[in-house]
């Protein structure tokens, strides 16, 4: 056993033991208080300029809000509109206010702020690249009085009140907007205290609030170790972390009657992505190569635990119309040898594989490269931080990568050119915007299927499983949301019960 790997243990037996000694009793008999275990650590607090899900993690229902909520059940319900209607044809959507609403500096809410967000998300030089799709459909924006907005779509998307539900689509204050990302002036019932880069995000409950939360104040610890993530638990000093990430200490979280463990469902697509652009990979046959070069289950069953269902496109099994096409790519390493070959790809192929800090990326990189070796493919491994990653991958400098994308239903990144990987294909294109121009339910179930189809066809990535949510929390602590069709923790709906 490695030194380092004793000390890990050590420091896991020396945090179960203060569990014990001071137990979960001092952070109980606090019950207006929280601390929450992150994985990541936001690059910004403005969700509407960064595609971090970790902004969403501590901004989103808390200090910002939108016009419609996303419930834990995927459910779509009314938030700042108290109501909405929409057109026969599905081009209109009017919304209505609730009435006495105001963001964190008493200003209230008005359809000129609605107009104004959403303006600012379509405008030409928009940061808001992981939805610019959705607001470049909205063809008109009309304030008909101070609570009522009408939102006109260049074509019917009957997504658009779930679209408006996202972290991207939060109203924000016109005189503020600028500063949101350090300074965020929202809705929601919490504002920012406190930010102590690399470490923790405080936030505290409004006094003006129109919702009186039971959680007066919650902290969010940036904590990606695994190891720290089990000690934090169990020495108290976080009270949960609803998406941990080690999941082989799961097994003694569920056996602690100190804890309650919770495991739900996300819209994640986790994948290597594989940049079209850059040769060899500008060939689909490569990437095919690379496809059946993956075995999913030895992945998903040694970097997760098993606790991950295996998938063959961008869409997740939570997705209305999901089609399974884990079947297209099989494992296959002899085919993915000869898929090279036939493509004239001398090997070993010599590729960088960067890694993100999040353990499926790291842990599994390990797993991945070793994959790719026995086909020829030689995979350079390269950690790099968060920053780094969205400065770097995200900006379409990279061969490999791994990440898992978050976001539900964004198949509209496929038709973005100019989006990390790079995909091009007019085909795709087409079936995008046939979907978007019937509301016919079986032809929109049609072309649903077809557009998963043609991302697999042309392999555009190598999809490889998607997670399953672990909720870990100390007993009695209630409302953590168990699933995940958005990052978002909803402190509101949080409490200390027994």
């Amino acid at each position: 056993m490695s030194m380092q790997r004793r000390a890990t243990l050590a420091l896991i037996a020396l945090s179960a033991a203060l569990a014990v000694a001071t137990g979960p009793a001092q952070a109980q008999s606090r019950k207006d208080s929280l601390v929450l275990g992150m994985v990541l650590e936001p690059s910004s607090l403005d969700p509407t300029t960064a595609a971090a899900a970790a902004i969403g993690e501590v901004v989103h229902y808390n200090i910002f809000e939108g016009l419609t909520k996303i419930g834990v059940d995927g459910t779509v319900t009314p938030l700042l509109a108290q109501d909405w209607s929409e057109s026969p044809d599905g081009t209109s959507y009017t919304f209505r206010l609730r009435k006495g609403v105001t963001f964190s500096d008493g200003s209230p809410l008005t359809a000129d702020a609605v107009k104004f967000s959403f303006e600012r998300a379509k405008a030409a030089d928009s940061k808001n690249k992981a939805k610019k799709a959705v607001f470049d459909n909205i063809s008109l924006i009309t304030v008909v009085d101070p609570l009522t907005v009408i939102l006109t779509l260049n074509r019917a998307d009957p997504t658009m009140p779930f679209r408006l539900g996202e972290n991207t689509a939060v109203i924000l204050h016109p005189a503020t907007a600028a500063a949101a990302a350090t300074a965020p002036v929202g809705t929601g019932p919490y504002k920012l205290t406190d930010w102590k880069k690399g470490s923790a995000i405080t936030l505290t409950a409004r006094a003006d609030a129109r919702v009186k939360p039971a959680i007066q104040r919650v902290t969010f610890r940036m904590i990606n170790d695994q190891a720290a993530q089990v000690a934090a638990l169990l020495a108290g000093d976080i009270d949960g972390m609803p998406r941990f990430a080690a999941f082989q200490s799961l097994k003694q979280f569920q056996a602690d009657k100190r804890f309650t463990v919770e495991i739900g469902t996300t819209a994640g697509k986790g994948q290597l992505t594989i940049n079209n652009k850059k040769k060899p990979f500008d060939d689909v046959r490569v990437r095919r190569a690379i496809m059946h070069a993956i075995d999913r289950k030895a992945f998903i069953d040694g970097v997760l635990e098993g606790l991950a269902k295996p998938i063959g496109s961008h869409f997740a099994p939570t997705d209305t119309g999901y089609v399974d096409l884990t079947g297209k790519y099989p494992y296959d390493p002899e085919k993915a040898k000869a898929l090279l070959k036939e493509a004239g790809v001398a090997t070993p192929l010599n590729v960088t594989l960067t890694l993100p800090p999040p353990p499926y990326a790291r842990k599994g990189g390990e797993v991945v490269a070793a994959m790719l070796a026995k086909v020829g493919i030689v995979a350079k491994i390269e950690n790099v931080e968060w920053a780094q990653w969205l400065s770097g991958p995200f900006k379409g400098n990279f061969d490999l990568t791994i990440i898992n994308h978050v976001e539900p239903l964004d198949y509209m990144q496929y038709t973005n050119k100019e989006y990390y990987w790079g995909y091009s294909s007019k085909t795709f294109d087409d079936i995008v915007k046939a979907h978007a121009g019937t509301t016919n339910p079986g032809e929109r179930s049609r072309y649903w299927s077809q557009m998963q189809r043609q991302l697999t066809d042309d392999a555009v990535n190598a999809w490889i499983f998607n997670p399953a949510q672990v909720a870990v929390a100390k007993k009695g602590l209630k409302g953590l949301w168990a699933s995940s069709p958005i990052f978002a923790n909803d402190i509101a709906a949080v409490r200390w019960g027994q």
